[in-house]
């Protein structure tokens, strides 16, 4: 299994963090709709490294398909061919009062985006008329001085993220990847998730699992890590959209608490209702070595790479070059 690591540096400093990544042995690297720019990173690292690239995610949502088509269009061009679109839907305060775009039921509408990006593609890459027609977008109007293709190595995948039963099916429908959202259990991908996709429509479709991470070779470490993932798990649980993660494992009474405790800033609170059987379900916790192999028990048999997040700690380039080992 291939393991991808976020890229977690400013887009001024992504290119060095991008070559110790790489380095460390790494296959791929990831960018997320964070404090900065979720492109211009990997733009920076396209020219610094040659290694597979995706953001994971880029809210779709508030942005036009066409100009998530050109920014893939060029990105593909910039990695020599590695590069992965991953579009995520965000909820619905984020895309309002965040974004100040307009919300719309978002199976729906990442159906019509993810359609509409892979219509524009195709149309500069097979040089066909475009003519896609949305309920959300329309996109009939493309003058060869705006047409950038073909690309010599062909449109980018275009993979979407999912948690709910539409999305995932959706993403089974038009995506050319699923992105199985990192706050999940093993239950509930494999009772909820897998059902949920069903037999995706592209046989070339394929399922990214990720796994949130607390690792470290000694006690210390891994404790330290341990409060890392706390934190993103308290956050993630306080999201009213992943109370069927919690639900299936039989804690869908914490997530009313989580929410109301974000609302007051409470986040040490928020913290100690994540249990340590919450951690070791929700997480993967371990040496480098424990971690891998949790994650192959996880995911081995339906996936060939992972994405690994190292929430609110530094992850040792030794250790991530130790789990990337340990996993191929």
């Amino acid at each position: 299994m291939l393991l991808d690591v976020q890229l977690d540096a400013r887009p001024d400093g992504a290119a060095d963090r991008a070559r110790e990544l790489v380095g460390a042995g790494v296959a791929g690297l990831f960018t997320f709709e964070g404090p900065h720019d979720v492109f211009l990173p990997l733009a920076a690292a396209a020219g610094a490294v040659r290694t597979d690239l995706m953001t994971n995610v880029a809210i779709a949502m508030p942005r036009s398909p066409m100009h998530l088509a050109h920014t893939a269009w060029d990105l593909q061009l910039m990695s020599g061919g590695r590069f992965r679109l991953g579009l995520g839907s965000q909820i619905k305060p984020h895309v309002e009062n965040r974004y100040g775009a307009t919300w719309s039921p978002p199976a729906a509408r990442m159906r019509e985006i993810v359609l509409a990006v892979k219509a524009i593609l195709a149309s500069w890459q097979d040089g066909t008329r475009l003519d896609f027609r949305g309920e959300h977008t329309r996109h009939t109007l493309m003058p060869p001085t705006f047409v950038p293709g073909p690309n010599p190595f062909g449109p980018p995948p275009v993979l979407l993220g999912a948690l709910g039963p539409l999305m995932t099916r959706t993403a089974g429908e038009v995506a050319d990847g699923l992105l199985v959202m990192p706050f999940h259990s093993h239950r509930h991908f494999r009772e909820r998730t897998l059902p949920a996709l069903g037999t995706p429509a592209s046989p070339t479709f394929r399922v990214l699992p990720q796994a949130i991470v607390a690792m470290g070779r000694t006690p210390e470490e891994q404790h330290a890590a341990a409060l890392g993932v706390r934190g993103l798990l308290a956050f993630y649980g306080s999201t009213p959209a992943y109370r069927p993660v919690l639900e299936v494992e039989g804690w869908a009474d914490v997530q009313p608490e989580l929410n109301r405790l974000s609302k007051t800033g409470d986040v040490g609170a928020m913290m100690e209702l994540v249990t340590d059987d919450m951690l070791h379900t929700l997480a993967v916790v371990g040496t480098p070595e424990e971690c891998a192999a949790e994650i192959l028990r996880r995911f081995g048999d339906v996936a060939d790479r992972v994405c690994a997040y190292f929430p609110g700690y530094a992850a040792p380039l030794d250790q991530v070059g130790a789990l990337a080992r340990a996993l191929a």
